[in-house]
């Protein structure tokens, strides 16, 4: 998978999964603050961004390709920061090799089916038939950029570079990843899967949240411990539009569960 690399290699490692059809380019914003504390290690996953695609985009199978990345870089353990269907990979790896993970941060990340919302009308368009395979090879970079911005609950600014690596995962790699994203919380939901973990836990989620009932952000208390953040005015992408916020939060929650 490509790999970036941000801030000195002799910090604490923290590691940086996108969510569905993204890639590492969807760090951008908090990139400058989060690299002054720790080794950051972005990843495209499959099908995404600079990374081919892969046989399967089964979430257990991908979080074993994110573990091959950790151990070929002799990195153990690493802080684990997942957004939105991200988190489904992050809490994946925790599952596979506890070894590898000290702590988890989930950002945007839908605990269970039933929390899902009606999906905004443009990703509706774009996702589904008879539209979706038609539009998606025809995608203008503004589409694109409206695509993402219709799950935010506030103006954003999409960089370019992200725009671009969007423009390279296909219609069916992104709908697989859909799908097998929705088998993993169906089979069992995220805090029930980290209930039975003994990982430390922060989760972050916007009070407005287009995509998922931000109330459902809650259902992560039944994970011991586990610590909920709901960021008032905030959609679906607290990395842009809350960067600072959620910054200090991830900053201070690794902090002190070194």
């Amino acid at each position: 998978m490509h790999v970036v690399h941000d801030g000195p290699r002799q910090a604490p490692p923290l590691l940086l999964i996108h969510g569905s059809g993204a890639s590492g380019a969807s760090w951008s914003p908090m990139v400058p603050e989060l690299a002054g504390h720790h080794h950051l290690i972005r990843l495209d996953l499959p099908g995404c961004g600079q990374s081919p695609p892969a046989p399967s985009y089964d979430v257990p199978d991908q979080a074993g390709r994110v573990a091959a990345v950790l151990d070929d870089l002799s990195l153990r353990p690493v802080a684990v920061v997942g957004h939105s269907s991200g988190g489904y990979v992050a809490t994946a790896l925790a599952e596979q090799r506890p070894d590898l993970v000290k702590s988890l941060v989930l950002i945007s990340t839908g605990p269970s089916p039933n929390a899902l919302l009606p999906q905004p009308f443009i990703l509706r368009v774009l996702l589904g038939p008879p539209f979706g395979p038609l539009l998606w090879s025809r995608r203008s970079d503004a589409m694109i950029r409206n695509g993402i911005s219709a799950t935010a609950a506030r103006p954003v600014n999409i960089p370019n570079d992200m725009v671009a690596e969007l423009r390279g995962i296909t219609y069916r790699a992104f709908r697989t990843v859909l799908r097998r994203n929705g088998a993993y919380i169906a089979e069992r939901s995220v805090p029930e899967r980290l209930a039975a973990l003994e990982v430390p836990l922060l989760v972050i989620f916007g009070a407005a949240d287009p995509r998922w009932e931000p109330s459902s952000a809650h259902q992560y208390d039944a994970v011991p411990d586990a610590r909920v953040e709901l960021l008032p005015g905030v959609g679906h992408l607290p990395m842009f539009e809350e960067p600072e916020t959620t910054s200090k939060l991830l900053l201070g929650f690794t902090a002190t569960s070194r």
